[in-house]
């Protein structure tokens, strides 16, 4: 049987223009993962539709293809008829890479707005009829307060990463352009996580939506956790070591603070890898260069703040390592969700302190099961890497007692004996 004939049958049930199933097809993808089997058929009847799902699972073709379906059965003759509004910069651009390579083989045209680059080429973009606009809140507002922007043609929003743009402040930009919007529209929420200030938000933009929770607290399967216990004053020690002593061809590295982050890129440089690093005082070009090197190979670690946990999809991340635990277990999934993707295994690795009790017992109840603790010598420090495992009460649910192992990190695969990827992809990843 060839790939054509399979993907087609499996897609059968979507009714997909030709065209679209052409993408599909050569883009090389064998199934839909569970999100966009179920939330593919609702976009495609025009339903309202909040879901609920963790990165990495899809999601973002389980609105792109609906959108697009929906442009070659009513085309917008000139006019924007979808407007995506998502958290960040690498986010768009990525929603926006998924449209081109879906849509390929149309002629529907979409575009990108957000800050730190130029107005003017989004401005002809906004004036000049694109069927599909992706923005981040902040600067799309800014276009509207310039009159640059034609909604009335509007017929879908999306909310991508819904939560997260909440918690970066958006509220208030999103809650005004959602005034200007036509109230005769079709619009899809979509969240890693569902707080209140969430569900007020749903209720007065969305009408009689359907909802779809897939896996909330989850991560993904296919995520080997691991925890170093060490003093604060012991973490660019340890990971250092770690780092000679794991598979380092393509690591993100998170800290808390972006100071950090450039403190700590420089020290992992000075130690031989190449490193780059991403945060919110780099410059559109600059976040770019870094992503463009890191996804290319130029550079082994990428050193990140939490700018890069959500919408980062680089199929390649073989280790996630928390320089600096995060700060809740949605965080930490969030985080997570970076490595492990299209069936691929990964390993995410967490240095910890004594500090950091109370949040490693809520990540493991949100995983599920007790993470495995290690210790490691460092020669010529004080000792405060082989400090014992602090005292963690069991998740809810789980009966077995944890075991504190000593074992040194070792190679990726000495430990795991397993496959990077597999022989056949799924619709997971890039999308």
């Amino acid at each position: 049987m060839s790939n054509e004939k399979n993907v087609n049958e499996i897609f059968a049930e979507f009714r997909l223009d030709p065209r679209l199933q052409k993408a599909v097809v050569a883009a090389g993808y064998e199934t839909a993962t569970p999100i966009q089997s179920k939330a593919i058929p609702l976009g495609l009847e025009r339903r309202d539709l909040i879901a609920t799902a963790q990165t990495g699972t899809g999601k973002t073709a389980a609105f792109v293809l609906p959108i697009l379906q929906d442009l070659l059965d009513n085309p917008s003759r000139g006019k924007t008829a979808t407007l995506i509004l998502t958290p960040t910069r690498e986010l768009a651009e990525q929603i926006n890479d998924n449209i081109r390579q879906l849509g390929r083989f149309t002629s529907i045209k979409s575009a990108t707005v957000y800050g730190g680059v130029g107005m003017i080429p989004q401005e002809r973009a906004l004036r000049g009829g694109a069927e599909i606009i992706v923005a981040c809140p902040g600067r799309f507002l800014d276009h509207m307060g310039r009159g640059n922007t034609r909604l009335s043609g509007i017929r879908t929003l999306v909310l991508d990463e819904a939560d997260r743009m909440l918690d970066m402040g958006f509220l208030p930009s999103i809650k005004r352009i959602l005034t200007e919007l036509p109230r005769e529209r079709q619009t899809m929420l979509f969240s890693a996580t569902f707080a209140p200030e969430l569900n007020k938000l749903a209720e007065g933009t969305l009408r009689n939506p359907a909802r779809i929770d897939m896996d909330l607290h989850a991560p993904a399967k296919t995520v080997t956790h691991v925890l170093y216990t060490c003093h604060k004053d012991s973490k660019t020690e340890l990971l250092l070591k770690l780092l000679a002593e794991t598979d380092t061809n393509s690591v993100l590295i998170f800290t808390r603070t972006k100071h950090r982050a450039n403190r700590l890129m420089a020290q992992i440089a000075g130690a031989g890898y190449g490193t780059t690093v991403l945060h919110s005082n780099k410059s559109q070009n600059q976040r770019q260069l870094a992503l463009q090197n890191f996804r290319s190979g130029k550079c082994q670690i990428l050193v990140a703040t939490d700018i890069a946990a959500r919408g980062l999809d680089i199929a390649t991340i073989s280790h996630v390592i928390n320089y600096d635990i995060p700060d809740t277990a949605d965080a930490y999934i969030h985080r997570i969700g970076r490595t492990g993707r299209a069936e691929a295994d990964g390993d995410a690795l967490t240095l910890v302190t004594y500090e950091d009790e109370a949040t490693i017992a809520a990540i493991e109840r949100a995983i599920g099961s007790r993470i495995e603790r290690r210790r490691m010598e460092l020669p010529g420090f004080r000792g405060s890497a082989t400090v014992a495992a602090p005292r963690y009460s069991e998740p809810a649910g789980y009966s077995e007692p944890g075991r504190y192992s000593e074992q040194p990190a070792r190679r990726y695969s000495e430990h795991t004996g397993r496959r990077r990827s597999g022989s056949s992809r799924s619709m997971r990843a890039p999308m």
